[in-house]
C-alpha cells in the first residue's frame, strides 16, 4: 500500500536515512546520527512540518516545510525546503503526492501559498514543479548572506 502522511517520531530511523541520502545528494558528508537528531528536534519543537511517502511500510521519500510570514499579505507562507524520494522509488508519483501534502498544508493553515527554490540545472525539479501548479517568479533577485563563523 502506498500513501503519504505526517511524519511521526517513530519514523525517525527510516526518515534519518532518507534525510542523509538527501544531504549526500547535495554533496554533504553522510552523518545519520546528526540527521536523526536534527529531525527529532524539528518534530519535537514543531519547527517544521514533515510529510513522508511510504510503500509497503517502508519510507520512500519526504517533504519538509518551514513556516514564513508575509508582512504585505499579513499571512503565513510555507517554504518547501526539502523534497526527496529514494532513487529506487522515483518516477512512481511519490514527489507529486508529497507536493500535494504541502499544498493541503497551505490550504488548511490559510497560508498565502508555498514557496520553493531549486537550481537552474535541476532539470527534474524544473519540470516537476510547474506540472504541480507552481509558477516561476523571476521578477526579483535572490540574495544570500552567509555567516562564516
Amino acid at each position: 500500500m502506498e500513501n503519504t502522511r505526517r511524519a511521526k517520531i517513530q519514523d525517525l530511523p527510516q526518515l534519518a536515512e532518507l534525510f542523509d541520502q538527501y544531504r549526500v545528494f547535495y554533496h554533504k558528508e553522510s552523518d545519520i546520527p546528526a540527521a536523526e537528531n536534527f529531525l527529532k528536534q524539528r518534530i519535537e519543537n514543531k519547527d517544521s512540518e514533515i510529510f513522508v511517502a511510504e510503500s509497503e511500510g517502508k519510507l520512500t521519500g519526504f517533504v519538509q516545510l518551514y513556516p514564513l510570514f508575509s508582512s504585505t499579505r499579513m499571512k503565513r507562507y510555507w517554504l518547501l525546503n526539502d523534497l526527496y524520494v529514494n532513487k529506487n522509488y522515483r518516477g512512481k508519483g511519490f514527489s507529486k503526492k508529497l507536493i500535494e501534502e504541502a499544498k493541503q498544508l497551505a490550504k488548511s493553515t490559510d497560508a498565502s501559498g508555498v514557496l520553493l527554490e531549486t537550481g537552474k540545472s535541476n532539470d527534474i525539479g524544473n519540470q516537476l514543479y510547474p506540472s504541480c501548479g507552481f509558477e516561476i517568479y523571476d521578477e526579483v533577485n535572490f540574495y544570500e548572506w552567509t555567516n562564516k563563523i
